[in-house]
């Protein structure tokens, strides 16, 4: 048996993904399990447990829906009996049909009722792990009760260095913390746990961001990260820390897949949809006295500045950073 699963397209989502290999791993344990993953999260792949083989996606090398069936057809002769589309777009829907897989498997979106074999409806009021699962559940009728994410960082669980891991970033600003607001946590962090160090990491593109943050934070116990770890770097850097505090983001998901004590506070963005999945180690921090909180909006249309995250309290993000460490 021939397995190809299209994963999705942005880090969470990836690892938020891992829980759906573990499965197809259980219902299919002799079965080569193989992945298409975009590009620029290729790295990832080798924290994946349960992967044969990687074909790394480009969209700018394989542009519009002819680079999608092109790349598809490239994957002909590996004759693959299931594939399993995650992302339920257009493009990955022409990219599975040009695969000439057997079994074609997505939600009925983007086309998939035409160019896949079998599709089904999405659910709604899921989390995304569970969301991903049902579609292996509708397509083999059997449940699947071992639910879990899971990575492993290139170095394995390293020791602890006492270091907490921040990261304040997200793609949505709706979901990135305020500056003023991130200093200001970061502050009452290095006044609370005197004998950690803290490492903020982001992006190369978030790394003035961070910068900006950080002025004036002139603390030997500070280091700036941003823009200097690859995907697999800050899963080592977060395998040998104490715990990592993030906004609800692709670092947050990589942390709690990793079993690191993760605390992640949640703005714009419905925990019940999109939190870390495994729920040991893990707290949940949000403001939740707005009307319209939890909203799904990338922008805060409200007052510009997200102020569900503005009016975190950091007492409370302390006491939830205290209890995920002494708990660990």
């Amino acid at each position: 048996m021939k397995i190809l699963i299209r994963l999705p397209n942005w880090l969470g989502d990836v690892v938020m993904s891992t829980a759906f290999i573990g499965a197809v791993r259980q219902l299919y344990p002799d079965a080569e399990i193989d992945v298409i993953i975009k590009k620029e999260l290729g790295s990832i792949a080798s924290l994946i447990p349960g992967i044969n083989q990687t074909y790394l996606f480009s969209k700018k090398e394989h542009k519009g829906l002819q680079g999608a069936y092109r790349f598809g057809r490239s994957l002909r002769a590996n004759k693959y009996d299931i594939f399993f589309n995650l992302p339920h777009s257009l493009s990955s829907n022409v990219l599975a049909w040009a695969t000439s897989a057997k079994k074609r498997m997505g939600f009925n979106k983007e086309g998939g009722f035409f160019l896949m074999t079998n599709t089904y409806s999405k659910p709604r009021d899921l989390h995304r792990v569970d969301e991903y699962i049902c579609l292996l559940e509708h397509f083999t009728g059997k449940e699947v009760h071992d639910r879990r994410v899971n990575m492993i960082s290139s170095a394995g669980k390293l020791p602890n260095n006492k270091t907490i891991v921040i990261n304040f970033n997200s793609e949505a600003s709706s979901r990135r913390m305020p500056v003023d607001k991130g200093r200001s946590i970061v502050s009452h962090l290095v006044d609370n746990f005197t004998d950690h160090r803290f490492a903020v990491v982001g992006s190369p593109r978030e790394a003035a961001y961070v910068g900006e943050l950080l002025a004036g934070l002139n603390n030997s116990r500070i280091e700036n990260l941003s823009g200097k770890t690859s995907i697999t770097e800050l899963a080592e850097l977060m395998a040998g820390s104490t715990a990592v505090l993030s906004t609800d983001s692709g670092p947050a998901h990589l942390a709690n897949a990793l079993g690191i004590p993760t605390v992640a506070l949640f703005g714009a963005g419905n925990e019940a949809n999109t939190a870390p999945y495994n729920k040991d180690n893990l707290a949940i921090v949000r403001y939740g006295q707005l009307n319209c909180e939890p909203c799904v909006r990338n922008k805060c249309r409200l007052y510009g500045i997200p102020k569900c995250m503005q009016l975190l309290d950091e007492n409370k993000i302390i006491k939830a950073l205290s209890l995920q460490i002494n708990n660990a």
